[in-house]
């Protein structure tokens, strides 16, 4: 099949359906979404709301129950959440011929809202202010999700039909692994290329890093805090293994800014340590200390040797402490993990949504890698599809108070979606 050529300008039905976006009905769907509180699991009835605002749309809905078993079994599962029965949906623009197929992806889990005292606004308010709308989702990925059923709709709305066929997948439990997206993959939705629209700031993302959760218990010996010398305390001996660790993020990005996709981030692959936990008694030397975090891989390293680089680290550090090289730490990998992902820049998929978004614009879109994971790594490296990741809005503002997304970046992601969707399928 012949790849169509990238426009730097909108043909007259190109521009008749960017058109055809509605700004307002999107704002509106977007706010009855982030009104629904999807967090912890709880994410049925925003499915519930999805597949109904898809069939307001005309699109040929599949909404099933996830089979657990089948689901957790699978070698590539992760998560964090226990749910007791979540929902896979799909809406499906069916092609009217042998165009490619292609795959918008979504997610309408979000991360929990924390203190509502710290928002300005109230975190499923969906308050619309200074051309933004505010609340938990409404950029990571409520909005964007939106974006793309609003690309379908001005499609039909514009009276085009698309050769191939388009699958508007909204997941469950990203934020925790990607579940959603690989009980979506088992139900057999792979296509000839895939878009996720994570917040990419619009900017064209054809390479995810990846991540994994580790889990580092430090152990000490445990005395009362007024002869705390007869003790050795774990805090003390964390902080030899910390330092070993800040070491080893170094050298894993070492020569990495030599990457053109990454040249733009000081760390593109971080160790971050987010929680330590320790001691159970103020005045008793600590007798365990542990360390959570997450560690970035790269695209093309797999997760044995990263994982191997982390243990040998602490193994090493432990090496060279006397208390340590008799009781060595443990390390545990836990939780939700991202496979990383890499597309070709020379790939259809890439290149189509590059050159929409550089036609709805009128500028050249940058092209550049992001160090976050998201379902691209599952889609790519289990569900068989070259993936780019584009969407609305700067990941920075997301996991935070005061989340928001500007709502002429949604309008802007929507057009560009509907034109790559005509240019890629026919």
């Amino acid at each position: 099949m012949q790849v169509p050529p990238s426009s730097d300008t909108l043909t007259p039905t190109e521009a008749r359906v960017a058109e055809s976006v509605d700004r307002d009905l999107l704002v509106q769907s977007i706010q009855r979404l982030v009104a629904v509180e999807s967090w912890n699991g709880q994410e049925g009835p925003a499915q519930e709301l999805m597949a109904e605002l898809m069939t307001d749309v005309g699109l040929d809905v599949d909404l099933w129950p996830i089979d657990l078993d089948e689901v957790t079994a699978h070698p590539d599962c992760s998560w964090e959440i226990e749910r007791e029965q979540p929902l896979g949906l799909v809406g499906t623009l069916p092609g009217t011929g042998d165009g490619r197929s292609l795959i918008l992806n979504g997610h309408v889990d979000v991360v929990p809202p924390g203190a509502e005292e710290l928002w300005s606004h109230p975190p499923f308010g969906g308050v619309v202010e200074r051309g933004r709308i505010y609340g938990r989702g409404a950029l990571d990925m409520k909005g964007p999700l939106l974006a793309g059923l609003h690309a379908l709709r001005a499609l039909r709305e514009a009276g085009v039909e698309l050769s191939g066929t388009v699958h508007l997948e909204s997941v469950v439990a990203e934020e925790d692994g990607g579940l959603g997206t690989l009980a979506t993959i088992l139900r057999g939705y792979r296509a000839d290329g895939a878009i996720v629209m994570e917040p990419t700031d619009l900017f064209v993302a054809p390479a995810q890093a990846g991540c994994l959760n580790f889990r580092i218990r430090v152990p000490g010996l445990a005395a009362h805090g007024a002869v705390r010398d007869e003790g050795v305390s774990a805090f003390e001996k964390m902080f030899g293994v910390y330092a070993a660790i800040q070491r080893l993020e170094v050298e894993r990005n070492q020569g990495k800014e030599g990457d053109p996709l990454y040249a733009s981030y000081a760390i593109p692959f971080p160790i971050s340590i987010g929680t330590i936990r320790g001691g159970d008694w103020a005045s008793s030397v600590p007798d365990h200390v542990t360390m959570e975090g997450r560690m970035g891989v790269a695209p093309g390293e797999d997760f044995d040797s990263a994982r191997g680089e982390l243990e040998a680290t602490v193994s090493q550090a432990a090496s060279e402490d006397d208390w340590l090289r008799d009781n060595p730490p443990e390390v545990e990998w836990w939780g939700g993990r991202f496979l990383p992902a890499r597309t070709s820049p020379d790939h259809p998929i890439v290149s189509v949504i590059h050159g929409a978004a550089s036609s709805v614009t009128g500028n050249k879109a940058p092209l550049e890698g992001v160090t976050y994971g998201a379902d691209m790594g599952l889609i790519a490296n289990v569900g068989s599809t070259p993936a780019v990741l584009f969407g609305a809005g700067d990941i920075r503002v997301a996991h935070r108070p005061d989340e928001y997304v500007e709502i002429e970046d949604l309008v802007t992601m929507a057009r560009t979606l509907a034109v790559a969707a005509m240019r890629f399928c026919g």
